[in-house]
């Protein structure tokens, strides 16, 4: 029977086989739910900010109570292996906690002196944000997006990706579970259509988007048609430096942890391998090693180490990628094949690399890692800050000062020495370029959705 154009079904990426099936909503029903959650919110933005946290209290305790549950149905609907799934609930259970202690002291008042009498500065909520949501982390991507400006006194509206729409669903009943007000957080099951109808309405204020650079572009365009703010986490080609004086096994570790951590599919994965000519070779063998060695198959065994990717066509993507370089004139020292059936592919090292290869001026999602061979710190500087993208960046080397010099220089939103690109409750998360803009997460991203506004009181 031919399914309407109303309905869709989640498909498994290691089995291949269908989930669940969904109906998206009309226009009008999602923008019934919008308007319930802008009445929402004006209760919701009187309560006291300690009475707000007592319900993101009780989520934490509701995301660990069902973290087995939580963690399955991810794994199921888009690959990520279950241990990095289970790491993932945990994960935004610590940001509840983080907000529960640090948020009073991120959104209190500020007075300074200028030249009147008196002069405050308060962090008011500006009322019903749309967050737009990508597959690759279900949860996170959600958690801390949406916790932070709902903690601050927002109300959220949430489109997730079609193929995690039970994700969608359970954070939704989470955040029922944990007490939270019914219509404050909503997932809605719609369209581009209706996407752009709530955007255009009354009942949005603002507008936050994970996603490619093409649906930003498109997102920003609509929101500032009506005098919207959004904030934008976009594409990234992240640089992975190592040094001529770097640990190179530890480096080689790291390299292989930055770019199969969710089998490649992260923005601030790293991307691209910067790597001095004294250690290239000893880096890239060490590498490939690690890289070939890893255990792909069920992602939801504990024993799994690289799950599917998210569908055929990033399987064919990555095969297209390999197939430029080759054709290029580079070497596969690793990997380089689908694997069947499921939508996998083996984590692959490509050497010999030029400049004009696909794998290096595109974003790969996926677990592509090209080697780039440089003689100086300035060539290694120039060659990351090369990249249309500036989300984050990563820097190896045995001379912590020579790598914070570098880091400077370095044209991104965040850069990490000795350490993986990650996001951290307490660090901002953010890009520039065509990464983005704004932040999220610390007390920089808390105030992304607030009207920061100063109350002057001067003598009668």
């Amino acid at each position: 029977m031919k399914k309407d154009s109303m309905t869709f079904s989640t498909i498994n990426p290691a089995t291949e086989q269908p989930i669940s099936e969904y109906h998206i909503m009309p226009e009008s029903e999602a923008l019934s739910i919008a308007k319930s959650t802008a009445l929402a919110f004006q209760q919701w933005k009187e309560l006291p900010l300690q009475k707000r946290l007592q319900f993101v209290k009780k989520l934490a305790l509701v995301l660990r109570k069902n973290k087995q549950k939580y963690a399955e149905l991810m794994t199921k609907e888009m690959g990520k292996v279950i241990t990095q799934s289970l790491a993932e609930v945990e994960k935004c259970a610590s940001l509840c906690d983080t907000l529960v202690e640090k948020a009073e002291v991120w959104l209190k008042e500020e007075e300074i002196t200028a030249d009147g009498k008196q002069h405050l500065i308060t962090f008011e909520p500006l009322g019903t944000i749309l967050i737009i949501m990508p597959w690759n982390y279900p949860f996170w991507q959600v958690i801390k997006v949406g916790l932070p400006p709902l903690v601050a006194g927002n109300a959220i509206l949430l489109k997730h990706a079609r193929n995690v729409t039970g994700s969608s669903l359970a954070i939704e009943q989470a955040f029922l579970e944990a007490g939270f007000p019914k219509d404050i957080f909503r997932s809605l099951i719609i369209d581009h259509d209706t996407t752009s109808a709530l955007i255009a309405s009354d009942v949005v204020q603002a507008v936050s988007l994970t996603g490619s650079v093409g649906a930003g572009s498109k997102i920003a365009a609509e929101a500032g048609k009506h005098i919207k703010k959004t904030v934008l986490e976009l594409g990234g080609s992240d640089p992975f430096i190592v040094l001529d004086d770097a640990d190179v096994e530890k480096a080689a570790l790291g390299a292989t942890h930055g770019r199969i951590s969710n089998t490649g599919q992260m923005c601030i994965g790293a991307k691209r391998f910067i790597v001095h000519k004294k250690v290239a070779d000893r880096f890239s063998q060490l590498f490939a090693k690690n890289m070939a060695k890893l255990k792909m198959g069920d992602p939801l065994k504990p024993e799994t180490e690289i799950g599917p990717l998210v569908n055929k066509q990033a399987v064919m993507d990555m095969e297209y990628f390999v197939q430029d370089a080759i054709q290029k004139g580079a070497t596969i020292a690793a990997g380089g094949k689908r694997r069947e059936p499921g939508c996998y592919f083996e984590p692959t090292v490509i050497t010999n690399t030029k400049p004009t290869m696909k794998v290096i001026t595109e974003e790969t999602f996926g677990p592509l890692a090209p080697v780039i061979i440089v003689n100086s710190d300035d060539e290694a500087i120039d060659i990351a800050n090369i990249s249309e993208f500036g989300l984050n960046a990563s820097i190896w080397t045995n001379d912590v000062k020579r790598g914070e010099k570098i880091a400077r220089k370095i044209n991104v939103g965040g850069v990490f020495v000795n350490s993986t690109s990650k996001s951290h409750p307490l660090l901002p998360l953010g890009g520039i370029k065509k990464s983005g803009y704004g932040r999220e997460l610390s007390h920089y991203g808390i105030k992304e959705f607030v009207n920061i506004k100063p109350i002057n009181i001067y003598n009668p």
